[in-house]
């Protein structure tokens, strides 16, 4: 999962709203994973706020193509809208929210929420907390149906042009239960879900005339996510082109 535009339309408002469109690929070093991935990002400011989707897409592994399966191997997918008609007020900053993600194998959530975002005075640091009720299908439950994100983007890092670091962090309940002995039997439950993935990225194309080109990683911190059990840590390396 990534998503890393931490702009609220207040933001691209103050500076120039404009589309930005960037695509990444990464390799994932983690456990069992050794595979590749996709993110298509976008993200665009207007005059009642912004929208902003990622999809990302997994491709099969050495093993799965042992096994004569080529190709995608899983894909997820979100879409958010953030609507801020009093941007000029005391509560610009404030923004209501709006979100659906999905994806292969059951995934569904519809959220609804508040965003508020922080920026430094040239907008190179920006922060935006989002705090959302988050809606489960009858095949799911949540004690605790909500979630809190965390985004956020700066440039320049340490007086380094063209170096930055983004990421997004998410917590969210979640009832989950995991056989932790390996006789199928479930043997413990847990009420949520942590996941992170900080991003560095170094825009190396500045060197040679293309300034589109970034080349960096990430790592996944995850905590019962994604059908496993406790903490777990995925470094990845990855490409980035700004369209």
């Amino acid at each position: 999962m990534k998503k890393f535009v931490a702009f609220a339309g207040l933001a691209l408002l103050s500076v120039g709203a404009f589309a930005q469109t960037n695509l990444q690929f990464f390799y994932d070093f983690g456990k069992d994973r050794k595979m590749a991935t996709t993110t298509l990002e976008m993200f665009k400011g207007d005059d009642w706020g912004s929208t902003f989707f990622f999809v990302d897409y997994d491709y099969a592994n050495k093993d799965n193509r042992d096994l004569n399966f080529w190709g995608g191997k899983s894909s997820y997918f979100e879409i958010a809208r953030s609507l801020n008609f009093w941007q000029e007020s005391s509560l610009g900053a404030l923004s209501a929210h709006v979100e659906f993600n999905s994806g292969l194998y059951g995934v569904r959530n519809w959220l609804f929420g508040a965003e508020y975002f922080l920026h430094n005075d040239d907008f190179s640091n920006t922060f935006t907390f989002e705090l959302m009720y988050k809606n489960y299908p009858k095949s799911e439950m949540s004690d605790i149906p909500l979630q809190f994100t965390f985004v956020w983007g700066m440039q320049n890092l340490f007086g380094v042009e063209g170096l930055k670091f983004s990421g997004f962090a998410d917590i969210w309940g979640e009832n989950n239960s995991f056989d932790t002995d390996g006789d199928f039997i479930a043997d413990k439950d847990t009420k949520f879900v942590f996941i992170s993935e900080p991003q560095i990225w170094y825009n190396v194309g500045q060197f040679f005339n293309c300034p589109n080109l970034s080349t960096g990683g990430e790592v996944e911190l995850s905590f019962n996510f994604a059908g496993n059990e406790g903490f777990m840590v995925n470094p990845c390396l990855g490409l980035k082109w700004d369209f």
